[in-house]
């Protein structure tokens, strides 16, 4: 999602680094996990837990280790997955892991960063460089563009809208919409590769002559020119407007969501074939993935502070702090990004939401040359709701 082309860009990073199968809606239970209470960001710290309840074992049905890809530094927008193997990992700042057991299962698990990691190459891309990695985070943006070229399909949607955002300077500039934006002819920043800037080019929002593919994570364009720039509503506000000392002032956003591209940001997601050869696996793991994803959005802290710490342990050019990430788990839920999905219950994909917007979507890539999509694909091709447990929810 996130993409760089050259070492100088990361160089100028660096040194700004003090600043900044069939869909369907049926489930099949496979292990005993209860409903949590209603959620809320909480911030007082807990003992360090794990999504698998006792008696849960793993042990000859899933792969051990279990390798999860994610798409960037870890971040709230993956803590769901980091506490599957809580608070206890163990970093290796070299490779940008985070490895422990998964809870009592008797398998081990580990959880891969991304951008620098894996070469800023999308997690689609580095699943299918890496027969390792079991699941990595997909959008269905991007599943559905690179659903002949990198076929995958989701069985987990942490998401309900993504986080996404086009931000800006408002004192340089005032917008109400991605028309607006368009108008204006203002530079656009953006990670070489991300679905989102192709529909909103296909879709006439912006022109291809304003955008920009070179955005590489860090802030020294933003804070010396006036652009427009891509961004999650769960991190880059908050960074810009408290963490990074060249700017330390408000910004202005719009979700990319709300210009039609209702994608499942970031699922988790699987090869096709896995759905028949680690049938068993999937049954009892998504289950616990979405007891974790509920544990922590009703506690977040334990989860957040680790994060903070890891995003330390790794020593790069990407900075945290544990006010961002407090601050993440809030928006989340104050903008309505994470709650339950289809019938109530957390993890689960609209295929009607998916197909429709399948029906605007391939049309935008089939204009724009792009050749990567299975012709006639549908939800299905790239979602399923079957492995999950409908009693686990958030309540909101």
């Amino acid at each position: 999602m996130r993409s760089l082309r050259t070492a100088a860009l990361l160089l100028a990073i660096a040194l700004l680094a003090g600043a900044c199968t069939t869909d369907t809606t049926e489930t099949t239970p496979a292990t005993t996990v209860t409903t949590a209470a209603p959620a809320t960001a909480a911030t007082t710290a807990a003992p360090a837990t794990t999504a698998a309840p006792e008696g849960t074992s793993l042990v000859g049905i899933c792969p051990d280790p279990l390798i999860v890809q994610t798409d960037w530094f870890p971040q709230p927008e993956h803590a769901y997955t980091y506490n599957l193997i809580g608070t206890e990992g163990v970093v290796d700042a070299e490779n940008g892991t985070y490895t422990g057991p998964l809870g009592d299962t008797g398998i081990t698990m580990q959880v891969r960063a991304g951008g620098p990691y894996i070469g800023f190459s999308p997690p689609t891309s580095q699943f299918y460089a890496d027969n390792e990695i079991f699941m990595a985070y997909v959008d269905t943006g991007t599943a559905i563009r690179d659903s002949q070229s990198l076929p995958v399909v989701a069985v987990f949607a942490f998401w309900e809208k993504s986080p996404q955002i086009l931000m800006w300077d408002p004192a340089a500039y005032s917008f109400d919409s991605f028309d607006d934006i368009g108008a204006s002819g203002a530079p656009v920043l953006y990670f070489e590769g991300s679905a989102f800037m192709d529909f909103l080019i296909g879709r006439g929002l912006l022109s291809a002559d304003q955008v920009d593919a070179s955005y590489d994570g860090g802030p020294s364009r933003f804070v010396t020119e006036s652009v427009v720039q891509q961004g999650f509503a769960t991190n880059e506000v908050y960074r810009y407007e408290n963490d990074i000392a060249e700017w330390k002032k408000p910004v202005d956003s719009l979700l990319i969501h709300d210009a039609g591209f209702e994608i499942y940001e970031g699922t988790l997601s699987v090869k096709p074939q896995s759905l028949t050869d680690r049938r068993e696996c999937l049954e009892a793991l998504v289950p616990l993935v979405q007891q974790s994803a509920v544990e922590y959005m009703n506690n977040p802290e334990p989860m957040n502070v680790r994060l903070d710490e890891i995003v330390k342990e790794l020593d790069s050019f990407w900075t945290s702090s544990i006010g961002l990430h407090n601050a993440a788990t809030e928006v989340m839920i104050d903008r309505g990004l994470v709650s339950d999905g289809l019938d109530g219950f957390i993890g689960a994909m609209d295929p009607d939401r998916i197909n429709s917007l399948i029906d605007v979507w391939v049309p935008v890539l089939a204009d724009l040359g792009i050749e990567s999509f299975k012709e006639g694909v549908r939800a299905a091709d790239i979602s399923t709701n079957e492995f999950l447990d409908p009693s686990i929810a958030l309540g909101f």
